[in-house]
């Protein structure tokens, strides 16, 4: 645990440099509607009507709520990062503070899944806290999609979702300079519209800003992406994405070379063909290459190689009918060179092998008559790893009745599967089939959604979601003394479990005079073990609440503060014949603030300088209790977790 303490201490909250202190062992109903484009064509911070933070309707389920970057660039403490807006979305629980990992409705981290554009993304944000690995300027919106999702799949707690910006027929620039990276993007259409490429990347340079407080922590990151795509033929487009990031950190040494506690970089590529056969039928066709390596220490890596075939098929049947099926193929090959203690089964846990997974899924929006949309679907997939193999058969259905026309009523039902996962996300570290087979959850929800004005959006929803043979180490241990005091023992047991929640949120449009993003989570999460024992899951917190608010005082200044709000874990006392809770840890407040002035340059030109910080007033996190030989016991705190940022925004 003094070593788990030392790396979040640094602000390096990379789940590598928590991993071996951890462990103790190593040092939706009628057809979808196109997304919505991002409003005319116009850059993201111009947009003076930025399209609400809303819930896609009809065809998605309950719970999926999409946040655009024109909205959510405003909100404090996210450093205009649609991602990080995640946090304040009901139903969501941080692992700590400022720690982009997330319970979402009782699902542990390692069963929410990361995507852009459908890929598959290893990691999030980097070393754990910075920004994340895609430049906010590709980023249309942001997906919070929890339970199942039947187009991506093998995710049985939810998934975050980037859908990239749509290619523009005019030029496009975009840049950033703040205290401790610098970003830049640059669009460029060509052949008179038909064809556009842009490329974007992001560099840190914290190992000067650390050299000159004379810190002993080495810092790097950088992230890339790039995009071609032509209109080869009328209905048909080839493109070709790339994208990746690297994270470094280490220790420097006064003789000798820097001690590597971890490096880890992925990188995408995906060449794709899209046809539309004619104006109701489109097919879009992908081949992804990957490829994530996790350096631990000095000579120790997970290295994986995967190759990805997928094929969609859209076609709308009427107007009141459309058809969506797919299937994809997915094989990936793991090196794994880990030494292994005595007593730990860390290494075990991840093992160099081939694994193969295979899928297929068909879902049918359907409009009927009194305003009802259903969304009925079916996932099927087929895992094999080191001569084993598992089957998820997935069904789930969504539906929406439009009450009034500024009403609805929302109910998902439906299964979700999930191979064996690790605590959270990371480049490499993806368990094998073992004794356990898959992970399932089968979640239930009821919503109702209102619209009283074009500014205001209201929504109140109750949920329970049961959890069979999940992966939760976190939400299974004390979180207390070196890690895991029974070392591999209490990593791998599966658990069953059940979640039940209300969410209400109110939300009104931050282009307005003052813009609102308000958020209430009243939830229960429990874990039930072999035994039939049954205890609150390690990140059960009752309440939780987020407000966000902005204000324009005009002549281009803006500002902003949010305040989080949650009550504290249960402590668990996990010595005796089965778990029990000893007290409640104290609950954490934490305020954020934004303050940004904007020179508008022209029609489409804008300079901003903006001023934020999250967590300003310095608040620690009490996560647990620290208990020596003779039974004393202290608090354990983590933070502060604090990070300021003044920068330079621009572009047009």
């Amino acid at each position: 645990m003094n070593r788990l303490r030392s790396c979040l201490g640094w602000g390096l909250w990379g789940f590598t440099c928590a991993v071996p202190a951890l462990v103790g062992a190593q040092e939706p109903a009628a057809k979808e509607e196109p997304a919505p484009p991002s409003e005319p064509e116009l850059d993201p911070y111009l947009d003076e009507e930025p399209i609400e933070v809303t819930v896609r309707e009809p065809a998605r389920a309950e719970g999926s709520t999409v946040l655009t970057r024109a909205e959510v660039r405003a909100v404090p403490g996210a450093f205009g990062d649609p991602f990080r807006v995640v946090e304040s979305v009901p139903g969501v629980v941080p692992l700590a503070s400022g720690v982009p990992y997330f319970y979402v409705r009782g699902a542990p981290p390692g069963n929410v899944g990361y995507f852009l554009d459908g890929i598959r993304v290893p990691l999030l944000f980097h070393l754990g806290l910075g920004p994340s690995v895609v430049h906010p300027a590709l980023i249309d919106r942001v997906e919070l999609a929890p339970g199942a999702n039947p187009e991506l799949g093998r995710y049985a707690g939810g998934a975050v979702i980037g859908t990239l910006t749509a290619p523009r027929e005019d030029l496009r620039v975009e840049g950033n300079l703040r205290l401790v990276d610098t970003g830049a993007f640059l669009e460029v259409p060509f052949d008179e519209g038909r064809g556009s490429a842009f490329a974007a990347g992001r560099v840190a340079y914290t190992a000067l800003l650390f050299s000159l407080v004379n810190s002993s922590a080495v810092l790097n990151y950088w992230d890339y992406a790039g995009r071609v795509s032509y209109e080869v033929a009328k209905g048909q487009t080839v493109s070709l994405f790339g994208f990746g990031a690297y994270d470094y950190l280490a220790e420097k040494r006064e003789n000798g070379p820097d001690e590597r506690l971890f490096d880890t970089m992925f990188h995408r590529i995906d060449l794709g063909y899209d046809v539309d056969i004619n104006p109701r039928t489109r097919v879009e066709q992908d081949v992804i290459l990957g490829f994530d390596q996790t350096h631990l220490g000095t000579d120790q890596k997970v290295v994986d190689r995967a190759l990805t075939l997928r094929s969609t098929l859209r076609h709308v049947v009427d107007d009141d009918v459309e058809l969506r099926a797919g299937f994809d193929l997915t094989v990936d090959d793991y090196f794994v060179d880990l030494e292994e203690e005595e007593g730990s089964g860390f290494a075990s846990f991840f093992r160099s092998r081939e694994d193969l997974a295979a899928g297929a899924f068909v879902l049918m929006p359907v409009q009927l008559s009194g305003g009802l949309s259903l969304l009925p679907s079916l996932r099927a997939d087929l895992y094999v790893s080191e001569g084993k193999n598992a089957f998820g058969f997935d069904p789930n259905l969504s539906a929406r009745l439009a009450l009034l026309p500024e009403l609805a009523l929302l109910t998902s039902h439906g299964l979700a599967s999930q191979p064996p996962s690790f605590i959270v996300a990371g480049p490499g570290f993806r368990p094998g089939l073992d004794e356990g087979g898959l992970q399932r959850a089968f979640a239930s929800s009821v919503a109702l959604e209102a619209k009283p004005s074009d500014d205001w959006f209201l929504k109140a929803a109750v949920y329970r979601t049961a959890f069979f043979d999940i992966n939760d180490a976190l939400g299974t241990s004390a979180l207390a003394g070196e890690g895991f005091p029974g070392g591999f023992e209490q990593f791998n047991p599966r658990f069953d479990g059940t979640s039940l929640g209300l969410e209400l949120s109110a939300k009104r449009r931050f282009s307005k005079t003052i813009g609102a993003l308000l958020s209430y989570s009243l939830g229960r999460s429990e874990r039930k073990d072999a035994r039939g024992q049954r205890f609150p899951s390690g990140f059960d917190r009752t309440h939780v609440a987020s407000a966000a608010l902005s204000f324009d005082f005009g002549s281009g200044y803006k500002g902003g503060i949010r305040q989080l709000l949650y009550t504290g874990t249960p402590l668990l006392d996990v010595s005796g014949s089965a778990p029990r809770v000893k007290e409640r840890l104290p609950p954490f407040y934490r305020m954020d603030f934004r303050l940004e002035k904007r020179f508008t340059i022209g029609k489409t030109g804008f300079v901003t300088m903006v001023l934020e910080a999250l967590n300003t007033f310095l608040a620690d996190e009490v996560l647990g209790e620290s208990c020596d030989e003779q039974g004393r016991c202290e608090q354990t705190t983590l933070g502060p977790i604090a990070i300021p940022s003044f920068g330079v925004e621009g572009g047009y």
